[in-house]
C-alpha cells in the first residue's frame, strides 16, 4: 500500500469519565477514499473529532503527512490541511449561502475558487442569496462540503454525508466524492450505509466499541456482504 497520508495508532479517546476509543488504528493513503463503517455509538464520529483536535482527552498517535498532531490544538490541525464536515453540517442560519461559503479562512494555497465550487454544486450558485438554513437537506450538505473546499484543505473528513437524504441526492453526493478523488483529494468518510460506501471508497474499516475490528478492500465487499450485515446489524 502507498505511504500513509494519515496514520492513526493506539488512539484512545474519552468524554469525561467515558472511555470511547480503545486503540483505534488505521491508515489512509494520499488520494484514497476510506470509510469507517459501524453501528451508531461505535466511535466513528469521535475518531474524526479526535483527529481534528476537537476531543479534549485523547492519546496515542495521529500522524498527518509525517507530522504528529496528537498534542496540537484544533486550529493548528486545520491549518495543516485537514477539514471536517460534521453530520449536523453547521450552517449559519443568519448568513446567506454566499456568506456561509466565504466565511471559513483559506488555510493553505490550492483551495478551490468559488467558480470551481459552483461547477461541482450548480444548485449553490442559484441560491447564493438564500438563507443557509432555508436550503433543502441535500443543498445544505453541498454547502457544508463546498465551504471546506475553499480552504485549501486536501484531506476531507465527511461525517455521514448521506444521512437523511433522498436517493437522488445520495447519488449526487457519491458523484461529488468520486470527482474530488479524481482531483486528488483524500477523503475519510463515516458511513453506516456500506452499499453507498462501496460506490465511492477504496477500503472500509469496520469499527466496533471504539476500535477497528476488520478491514475490507472494496473489491472484496460483495464476498463479505453477509459479514458486513452482521457487523452493522442490517
Amino acid at each position: 500500500m502507498a505511504e500513509a497520508q494519515l496514520a492513526v495508532k493506539d488512539l484512545q479517546g474519552f468524554y469525561g469519565e467515558s472511555h470511547i476509543l480503545h486503540g483505534m488504528e488505521f491508515n489512509v493513503a494520499k488520494g484514497e477514499v476510506v470509510t469507517l463503517l459501524g453501528r451508531n455509538g461505535a466511535g466513528k464520529t469521535t475518531t474524526m473529532k479526535a483527529v481534528m483536535g476537537m476531543l479534549a482527552q485523547r492519546s496515542g498517535s495521529i500522524q498527518f503527512e509525517g507530522k504528529e498532531l496528537i498534542k496540537l490544538p484544533s486550529n493548528e490541525i486545520a491549518r495543516s490541511g485537514l477539514a471536517f464536515c460534521p453530520e449536523e453540517r453547521g450552517i449559519f442560519s443568519s448568513l446567506n449561502v454566499y456568506e456561509n461559503l466565504t466565511l471559513p479562512p483559506v488555510v493553505k494555497a490550492g483551495g478551490m475558487s468559488l467558480d470551481d465550487i459552483y461547477q461541482i454544486f450548480p444548485n449553490l450558485k442559484e441560491r447564493l442569496k438564500s438563507q443557509g438554513t432555508k436550503l433543502s437537506g441535500g443543498e445544505q450538505q453541498m454547502l457544508a462540503i463546498g465551504r471546506i473546499l475553499r480552504t485549501g484543505a486536501n484531506f476531507l473528513l465527511l461525517d455521514e454525508p448521506t444521512e437523511g437524504l433522498a436517493p437522488v441526492i445520495v447519488q449526487q453526493i457519491g458523484a461529488m466524492i468520486r470527482l474530488l478523488k479524481q482531483k486528488g483529494f483524500t477523503v475519510l468518510l463515516v458511513e453506516q450505509n456500506f452499499r453507498f460506501a462501496s460506490t465511492v471508497a477504496d477500503r472500509h474499516y469496520v469499527v466496533e466499541h471504539g476500535k477497528v475490528i476488520d478491514m475490507i478492500p472494496n473489491d472484496q465487499i460483495a464476498a463479505n456482504t453477509q459479514k458486513l450485515e452482521q457487523y452493522l446489524g442490517v
